[in-house]
């Protein structure tokens, strides 16, 4: 859909769809998208408008990532195997690239053909940007920028994975399930399982940058260590972090026992923390 979406106007601005797309197309795990249109297919949404909602939350994991790789911040050349968006396009579309996805992103959840429900949009508007900002994925950021070369402990850093990785995670259930108007006080279980499955997403990021091989996993590895980066392998060791992941992936999996056949997908998703490459 993205590359419906971002369409060249044919005008000076062609450049900074090319950068988008760049930033967009191609590559990534597609884990967001794929967790929401799931829990969102669990309450019979209509897959179009589950897609559209899947979009949006990619687009600003995408804008995060394009500022994240950014020379001020942890300066990575590579991302999904390709040049990083500053590398292919220079800092100046890196940022404005950034920019333009998280307004795509609100522009796409606030248009009726997400839902023709105003009050589901205006939900799915807030449920991101919660997410997104401050107390949330951005958060987050400064957060672990802060405990570089620090001394963290458990607390702190399970707290620092769950805004930087885990709230936007955690929105992609809890989006799918707005959009299927299951009221906040259903949503506890899967609540639970969006929790568990972003620690058990984070963990294995973090020992894919212990142990990955950089040509597999897209980017570079090893930098967590080199730029004193407060994880739970750092922590922990490597053994104890894989026992960490195992039972965040047991726990999600817990969550889900409510639900029947149709959260099989949700529940692969959680298995594949065990075993990621990528």
């Amino acid at each position: 859909m993205f590359d419906a979406l971002l369409t060249p106007p044919g005008d000076s601005r062609d450049a900074l769809i090319a950068a988008m797309r760049h930033a967009t197309i191609g590559g990534g795990k597609r884990l967001r998208p794929l967790l929401l249109v799931t829990t969102a297919a669990m309450f019979q949404v209509d897959r179009t408008q589950a897609m559209r909602a899947a979009i949006a939350i990619e687009a600003v994991h995408a804008y995060s990532l394009a500022h994240d790789d950014l020379p001020c911040m942890d300066d990575d050349a590579m991302r999904h195997g390709k040049p990083s968006l500053h590398v292919a396009f220079g800092e100046a579309f890196a940022v404005l690239a950034g920019d333009a996805l998280q307004a795509f992103a609100f522009e796409i959840l606030a248009d009726p053909a997400t839902s023709g429900d105003p009050f589901v949009r205006a939900e799915l508007v807030q449920v991101l940007a919660s997410a997104a900002g401050a107390g949330g994925m951005v958060g987050g950021q400064v957060m672990d920028i802060a405990g570089e070369g620090q001394s963290l402990d458990l607390h702190a850093i399970t707290r620092l994975q769950q805004l930087k990785t885990g709230a936007l995670l955690a929105a992609a259930v809890e989006m799918g399930a707005v959009l299927g108007k299951v009221p906040p006080e259903g949503r506890s279980h899967l609540r639970r399982y969006a929790r568990d499955i972003g620690l058990a997403f984070q963990i294995a990021d973090d020992l894919l940058d212990v142990t990955g091989d950089a040509t597999v996993v897209g980017k570079a590895v090893g930098k967590d260590a080199s730029l004193g980066k407060a994880t739970l392998v750092a922590v922990l060791g490597e053994t104890a972090a894989r026992r960490h992941l195992e039972i965040a992936v047991a726990d999600a999996l817990a969550a889900l026992d409510g639900y029947g056949p149709s959260a099989d997908p949700l529940r692969a998703a959680a298995r594949l923390q065990l075993s990621r490459q990528l």
